[in-house]
C-alpha cells in the first residue's frame, strides 16, 4: 500500500495550476494521496481535499514591480513555521513530493526523509538551464535552500537537460480554442492597478487592455483599460481570445501563452532571481523582455504591439509520463534502501 504526500507552494497561482493536473494522476497511482498547501490564501482554489494547510514561507507581492519584503517579513511567524515543520508526519509516507513547498521539504530534511522535488524551480537550478547576465548569488542561494530536496524532476520552457521536461499545460488550457479579438491580456501581480492603468494609457489610448490585478477586488473600466480581479476562468477566457500577453517572467502564464500561440512580452519582477532566470530563457527563445515600465522601455512595448511575432513551441502532454517515471524510480529506490537496511 503506497501513501504519498504532495505538498504545494500556494503563493501565486502557478504551482496550484500545475496541481490541477498532477493531483488526479497521483490519485490514480497510489492508495492514499494527502495534499498540503502552504502560503497565503490563493486566487485559485483547488477542487480537491487539502489535508494540511500551513503558513509556510509565502511572499507578499508589492505594488511597484517587486516583492514587498517588509510585509513578507512581518507576516512570517518563525515559531509557527518551526512548529509546522516539526509536527508534519513526513515519516509516515512512502513518498513526499514537493512543488517548491518549504514545510514538507524542511520536515524531510529534519528527519532525514527523502523529499522529491517536482517543480519548475528545480529545473531553474539545473546547471544546464539559462542564467541572467548578472549573477545573483544571494538570490540563487534562496532558491536553492528555500525548499531543499533529495531528487529533482523539473519543468522548463525547453528541455535543457534529460531530467528537465517541457511545461505542464493543464487540460483546461489544452481544451481552449484560441482566437484573436485584438486586445491584450496583462498579468503583472507586483504592480498596483493605478500604475498599470497610467502606464498602459500612456503607451496607447487606442489599444484595448484587459488587466488582471491581485490588488483589485471589483471590476473597473478606465477608457481602453479594463481591470479585473484575478479569477481563473475569467483569466483563461481572456488569455484564449487575446492578441497577445504582457506578463511577469513567471513560468505557467508565459508557458500557456506560448502554447496558445500568443505573442508574448515579459517583465521580470525586481529582485526575484527565478524570474530573472526565466527572462533569460525566454529571451533566448526570441521573446522580448523589458525590465520595468520606465519611459525608456516603452518603445520596446510599442514595437511589440506592432509586430506579429509568435514563438513556436512544442509542448506535448507528458505529465503522466513524468509522474510514472518519478514513482517508478523513487519507490524502487525506497524498496532497495529498505532491503539493505534489514
Amino acid at each position: 500500500m503506497s501513501r504519498i504526500l504532495y505538498a504545494i507552494q500556494g503563493t501565486g497561482n502557478g504551482h496550484l495550476s500545475r496541481a490541477l493536473d498532477v493531483i488526479p494522476l497521483l490519485q490514480a497511482r497510489c492508495d492514499q494521496l494527502d495534499v498540503l498547501v502552504s502560503g497565503p490564501p490563493a486566487d485559485l482554489p483547488l477542487p480537491f481535499a487539502v489535508k494540511y494547510k500551513a503558513q509556510g514561507m509565502g511572499f507578499v507581492f508589492g505594488k511597484k514591480g517587486g516583492i514587498n519584503f517588509v510585509k513578507t517579513f512581518l507576516q512570517f511567524n518563525s515559531a509557527k513555521f518551526l512548529h509546522e515543520v516539526r509536527h508534519l508526519p513526513v515519516e509516515s509516507y512512502d513518498l513526499v513530493i514537493s512543488d517548491f513547498e518549504p514545510v514538507s521539504s524542511w520536515a524531510c530534511k529534519l528527519r532525514e526523509v527523502p523529499c522529491i522535488a517536482l517543480s519548475h524551480q528545480s529545473a531553474v537550478l539545473n546547471p544546464a538551464a539559462p542564467r541572467p547576465d548578472s549573477e545573483d548569488p544571494a538570490g540563487r542561494a534562496v532558491l536553492k535552500h528555500y525548499a531543499p530536496s533529495t531528487a529533482q524532476y523539473g519543468f522548463h520552457f525547453q528541455r535543457y537537460a534529460p531530467e528537465i521536461s517541457t511545461p505542464v499545460i493543464r487540460q483546461q488550457v489544452r481544451e481552449l480554442s484560441p482566437a484573436n479579438e485584438g486586445y491584450y491580456t496583462v498579468y503583472l501581480p507586483a504592480y498596483e492597478e493605478e500604475i498599470l492603468v497610467e502606464r498602459l494609457q500612456y503607451l496607447s489610448r487606442s489599444v484595448r487592455w484587459e488587466v488582471f490585478s491581485k490588488h483589485s477586488h471589483t471590476p473597473a473600466e478606465y477608457g481602453n483599460v479594463r481591470v479585473w480581479p484575478v479569477s481563473g476562468p475569467a483569466f483563461l477566457d481572456s488569455l484564449a481570445r487575446s492578441a497577445g500577453v504582457l506578463c511577469g517572467a513567471g513560468f505557467e502564464t508565459p508557458a500557456e501563452a506560448l502554447f496558445l500561440g500568443k505573442k508574448l512580452l515579459v517583465m521580470p519582477m525586481k529582485q526575484q532571481y527565478e524570474q530573472q532566470c526565466n527572462a533569460a530563457a525566454l529571451a533566448g527563445m526570441g521573446v522580448p523582455v523589458i525590465k520595468n515600465f520606465k519611459d525608456k522601455n516603452l518603445d520596446r512595448v510599442d514595437q511589440w504591439l506592432h509586430q506579429d511575432q509568435v514563438i513556436p513551441v512544442d509542448y506535448p502532454d507528458q505529465t503522466a509520463a513524468v509522474i510514472d517515471q518519478l514513482l517508478r524510480e523513487q519507490l524502487q529506490r525506497k524498496r532497495v534502501g529498505a532491503a539493505q537496511s534489514r
